[in-house]
């Protein structure tokens, strides 16, 4: 019996020990997150020959361009210019959505140059150049939260080199971040101060709130509660409710769908509140943006209102 008492002893204290020490590990693994950032780091810009348009009349300037975000990753980036030459320019650092690419700049360009401004976008690690090879479940989800960290500080080095362009005017940069790239674009804003103000396009925030959706649950089927409940520890140090007041007192726009599938209202509202001002809500009638194209062309031009009215100030 003695024996018994003991060994349960042993196995209590040794459980014990071993949850102390895997709460010690992600709490030191949380805390290096967003390490990496160094604005000393050469750039190592490459420009790229760019594709042709696929008509005769390009509507603007494209640029296609690689960049260093870590040491030794090269970035692929590309940027829209006005053709009328009278930079330097504003420009929008647009930070895509969960499953786009650098490429669909080109589908939303036109109307921010020809509101006079710059737009430039890059792939996100796992997508488009950078996406990985056929790779198991953990290692998809390790990558996926290793996406939100690189996205922040390849924003910041892409901050880097856009204060070497000439062409750029470097104390009138902007932050558009469109569902995902608005959930990461909130902590690139919050950490930067060189971005003068930000369009939060259908983000949101709180990872309870972002995982609880219906097409979430679906997809974690049976297990929902606790494939939810790791994804929402596995995820926590990229959630944005911990970082976006930090943009204050610089202004930001939330942009949000009523009827929203992918984000839905609580978690809209969890970034809301999480803000400080000065923040202005604009809400939709509509579901997610790219969803419904009549709500997400007005979506992009009420941005660009909002932004030519910050840059007028």
């Amino acid at each position: 019996m003695r024996t018994l008492k003991r060994l349960s002893v042993g196995v209590l204290l040794t459980s014990v020990m071993l949850v102390v020490v895997l709460i010690l590990g992600k709490t030191l693994w949380d805390a290096r997150y967003y390490r990496g950032y160094d604005r000393a780091l050469p750039l190592n810009v490459i420009l790229r020959e760019d594709k042709p348009f696929p008509d005769d009349a390009p509507k603007y300037q494209r640029l296609a361009f690689t960049f260093e975000g870590l040491a030794g990753q090269a970035v692929p980036a590309v940027a829209a210019y006005p053709l009328d030459d009278k930079g330097p320019y504003p420009c929008l650092v647009f930070l895509h959505g969960i499953g786009q690419e650098k490429e669909f700049l080109d589908e939303i360009a036109v109307p921010f140059v020809e509101a006079g401004f710059v737009i430039v976008s890059f792939d996100q690690y796992t997508r488009g150049e950078r996406k990985l090879e056929e790779s198991g479940n953990l290692a998809g989800l390790l990558a996926f939260r290793r996406r939100g960290a690189l996205t922040v500080i390849e924003t910041r080095r892409l901050l880097d080199y856009l204060q070497t362009c000439d062409d750029v005017a470097h104390d009138r940069i902007y932050l558009l971040g469109a569902s995902y790239g608005a959930i990461t674009g909130s902590t690139a804003a919050a950490f930067d101060k060189r971005i003068r103000a930000a369009v939060l396009c259908y983000g949101g925030g709180n990872f309870r709130y972002l995982l609880g959706n219906e097409e979430a649950a679906e997809m974690m089927g049976a297990f929902a509660g606790p494939v939810k409940a790791f994804l929402t520890l596995l995820l926590a140090p990229s959630d944005p409710v911990q970082h976006i007041a930090d943009i204050s007192p610089r202004p930001v726009l939330f942009q949000n769908g009523t009827h929203d599938s992918v984000i839905g209202r609580p978690a809209a509202r969890a970034l809301h509140a999480a803000a400080t001002e000065p923040k202005e809500i604009l809400w939709y009638d509509s579901d997610h943006v790219g969803l419904d194209q009549d709500h997400t062309w007005k979506v992009i031009h009420d941005a660009i209102d909002w932004v030519k009215k910050q840059d007028d100030t």
